[in-house]
């Protein structure tokens, strides 16, 4: 499947586009994104408390069924402070095992869920474990949504030790990389703060998905990978 880098969708972006006023220029800046999947859970909103305070934004990719429908106002807050909220499916079946009509559903669902809350559906999408193939990208492409991987995991699934999930991100942290974090598990909200604050000692500057790849736009269909 081909990939699209961050820095191949500036490039592709027109000669005179610009990024958005209120971001960075990721063509010049050392920029990161965090992206946290799986969520709304019990700690999110302790985690946008802390990103409010360090004034970080992030991207966030939903699940449908138990989490955005249990947690609306959540959500809404996403929204309105300024994160981006994209689509991690209904239900996070692997989509590279459904039919095109399941895949659209488990997208469509959570589409309908998330533009009922926040006035906006999302634009992007990430596939449970990261599992595409060509009727994952058609049916993406046809709701209009980009397909974006990661660079970064710390695994944090498989463990609750919060140093030890700082640890990992920071070690394959580069730059135009998206780190791929879980806020629904005990050891990841509190890892939080030591990633952010170093970081932003090493010169990151802390950006969404979208604003990592402008002035180019996420493409529908199309897969994003640092």
């Amino acid at each position: 499947m081909d990939t699209t880098t961050p820095a191949e969708a500036r490039d592709s972006a027109a000669s005179d586009a610009k990024p958005p006023s209120e971001a960075a220029d990721c063509a010049k800046a050392k920029c990161i994104a965090l992206t946290f999947d799986a969520g709304p859970g019990k700690d999110t909103p302790k985690l946008l408390d802390l990103l409010k305070k360090e004034k970080v934004p992030a991207t966030f990719f939903l699940l449908g069924k138990n989490h955005v429908l249990k947690h609306p106002d959540v959500v809404r807050r996403m929204a309105d402070e300024g994160h981006e909220v994209a689509n991690h499916t209904w239900s996070h079946r692997r989509l590279d095992q459904l039919k095109p009509d399941e895949i659209r559903e488990e997208l469509s669902l959570t589409q309908e869920a998330i533009e009922k809350i926040t006035g906006r559906k999302p634009t992007l999408m990430r596939p449970p474990q990261g599992r595409i193939n060509d009727d994952v990208t058609e049916v993406s492409r046809e709701l209009g949504l980009a397909q974006i991987l990661w660079s970064t995991t710390a695994k944090d699934f498989s463990t609750v030790d919060s140093d030890l999930i700082a640890e990992r991100t920071l070690d394959q942290a580069g730059r135009d990389g998206i780190i791929l974090l879980h806020d629904i598990y005990d050891g990841t909200v509190p890892a939080v703060p030591e990633i952010i604050s170093e970081l932003k000692k090493r010169g990151y500057t802390f950006v969404t998905v979208p604003q990592l790849l402008a002035p180019g736009s996420a493409e529908p269909g199309a897969v994003y990978r640092p």
